[in-house]
Order: structure tokens, then sequence, then C-alpha cells
């Protein structure tokens, strides 16, 4: 049997510029409204009024947020409150300046959130998790704390079989098991 492997690199990638915006089914367009213009800073925006359906269209940190309505969406997902807050979970992330203040308000507020904390290399990242009014995950850290670097910027040395080796000094755990994944195919390959 014979593979063809055809290069990653030889398409051109899409001619993107940033992300644009976030769109969201919520039971409640002013429910949800609320929640992202008090909680979350966002302003209400003006969205083309060629649309027939209920929603809304907010803006702010270079992003967009726009909600649809559906009353009916727990027939399509179970986004129930309250749910456990899982930092595993699909969520978007947003950058915050104070970690402390943020869960300050959030407390103040009432509402329910989980924190974590991500440490590479001796440097740490603050989170805290929590649910919009559908069940939708927000997170705000402290995440320019982790310089963000190029996977061929990261050293590789193979494990051949020892999970005990320690990760060197650039690249974080799973930058390492993702160096070692690729090398383990490329030699499968090879034969």
């Amino acid at each position: 049997m014979r593979m063809e492997i055809e290069e990653v690199s030889s398409y051109e990638a899409l001619p993107l510029l940033s992300l644009n915006h976030v769109s969201l089914m919520c039971r409640s367009v002013w429910d949800s409204v609320r929640f992202y213009e008090d909680v979350l800073g966002f302003v209400l925006i003006k969205r083309p009024s060629s649309f027939n359906f209920n929603g809304a269209w907010l803006y702010n940190y270079g992003i967009g947020i726009h909600l649809i309505e559906n009353p009916s969406i727990d027939d399509f997902d179970t986004i129930n409150e309250p749910r456990p807050i899982n930092p595993k979970d699909n969520h978007i992330s947003f950058q915050c300046t104070d970690v402390g203040l943020v869960k300050r308000r959030l407390e103040e507020m009432g509402m329910r959130y989980v924190t974590a904390v991500v440490e590479d290399d001796g440097v740490k990242v603050d989170q805290v998790f929590f649910h919009d009014p559908d069940g939708y995950m927000v997170e705000l850290c402290n995440c320019e704390n982790i310089p963000i670097l190029p996977l061929s910027s990261c050293s590789f040395k193979p494990r051949m079989g020892s999970f005990k080796r320690q990760a060197p000094n650039n690249c974080g755990f799973m930058e390492n098991v993702m160096m070692e994944s690729l090398s383990m195919d490329m030699m499968n390959f090879s034969f």
C-alpha cells in the first residue's frame, strides 16, 4: 500500500486580518445584552435592518458579540444552569487588567465562578471562568504573562520511551508532546 503525503505548506493560508465577532444563540436577547453590557462592558451597536429575526450586536475590545434569539435553544442543546463550570469546556477568553478585581466584582454580583492557574517555566497566568445567561463559558485572564512562541522555536529532544524527561526551557509540555508526535509520524511514514 502506497501512501502519499501532501505538504500542508503547499497551501497558502487564507488572507485573515483578525477576529471580527463571535455569534451566540440565546434564549433572551435582552437578558444576554444586559450581561454583555453590565458584566463585560460591551456596547450595543446597530445591526443590519435586513435581518428578519430577533438579535443584537455588541462591540468592544476590537471584537463583536452577535446574539441570535432562539427561545427553544434547549431543544437543540442542553445548556442549563447551574451546570458545573469546567475550564476545559468551550469558552471565549478576554484579557483583563486585574484578576483580583474581576473576582471581587463577580462576587458582588452574586455570580458563580471558578479559578485556575496555568504555570510555565515559573510564569503564572490567573484565570477566572463563569457562565453567561445561556451557559456559555467566559474566561477572564492575565494571559499576556505567557509569551507567544511559535512551535518551531521550541527545542525538541525525543523522550525515547521515557515520560520523566524534563521539558526544554522555552516550551511547555503540550508543545513537546506535539513535536514528539510529529517526529514519530514522520518516522512511521519513512518506512
